[in-house]
């Protein structure tokens, strides 16, 4: 865009947010009106993976965004350059319980939560849930080094529900299939070219970036915003109550299977998983 960056106050800790220990909750007041909140998953020595605890406080801090009457959009983003998120973290989801495996809020339920829109800050990998978080975003502008993919059917974590459905409604069933059953990686031009996103910018124009569609969102009628942004989440309310209901019907105890493990022991010792018996 060509547009000169609004005037934002710089990005400062709002006072009044809980205390997190995996995220880091800003606000950026607008000099015309009306402020932006940004949400950080503050885990770049894991890619920005997150674990339940970084769920619960993304919910948390969308909550308290919700009810703070002067925002009107909400930023997300990874810390650092090198990962928006690379998704759930491994080391976490080996441990978990089967139960833990059908029961764990999924990361989209952070945006489908929130009423007031919002806008993923795409830098580096967003792979795996991250990248489930990213499309789910009401919009997503990318840094020209992001990546995008899936690598759940890699790993040993089985996705399902409305985080693959929707990516249909979004770039259409051949390239959403492409994506979750190749596991390809897309760069951010490709990704513009599919839909995946709304704007690519080169890496240091991002913040600038973001603050003008935070502009845009803003100039607009903050109680049309939110009616519109329901509407939409509306739209795909009929795919909500599926997540993990494929999973638990097809395989119950695959959390704990030899199959699982072998995705997570390969994942770890960083060789190519053996899924298949030697043929005869």
């Amino acid at each position: 865009m060509s547009a000169e960056p609004p005037t934002f106050t710089r990005w400062s800790a709002d006072q009044k947010a809980p205390g997190f220990k995996d995220i880091i909750y800003e606000r950026a007041v607008r000099s015309t009106g009306g402020a932006a909140a940004r949400i950080t998953i503050n885990r770049p020595q894991r890619h920005n993976a997150f674990t339940r605890d970084t769920m619960k406080e993304m919910m948390v801090a969308i909550d308290h965004a919700n009810r703070d009457a002067s925002v009107g959009v909400v930023v997300l983003q990874g810390a650092g350059d090198r990962a928006f998120s690379s998704g759930g973290d491994v080391a976490w989801e080996a441990e978990r319980s089967a139960a833990d495996w059908y029961f764990d809020v999924p990361p989209n339920h952070v945006v489908r939560f929130s009423s007031q829109p919002v806008i993923a800050a795409v830098r580096g990998y967003a792979i795996g849930g991250g990248n489930h978080l990213a499309y789910t975003c009401d919009l997503t502008i990318a840094a020209d080094n992001a990546v995008f993919g899936q690598i759940g059917s890699r790993i040993g974590s089985p996705a399902d529900g409305y985080m693959v459905r929707y990516l249909v409604r979004v770039i259409g069933a051949k390239r959403a299939r492409e994506m979750w059953l190749t596991r390809r990686r897309i760069s951010a031009q490709e990704a513009l070219s599919w839909g995946l996103v709304n704007a690519v910018v080169p890496l240091a124009e991002l913040d600038d970036e973001v603050l003008i569609w935070c502009d845009r969102v803003l100039d607009g009628s903050p109680t049309c915003v939110k009616i519109l942004k329901a509407v939409f989440d509306d739209e795909i309310d009929e795919m909500a109550g599926d997540v993990r209901r494929t999973a638990h019907l097809i395989a119950p105890n695959f959390g704990e299977s030899a199959e699982a493990r072998e995705a997570q022991s390969a994942f770890f010792e960083k060789r190519a998983p053996k899924f298949w018996p030697d043929a005869e």
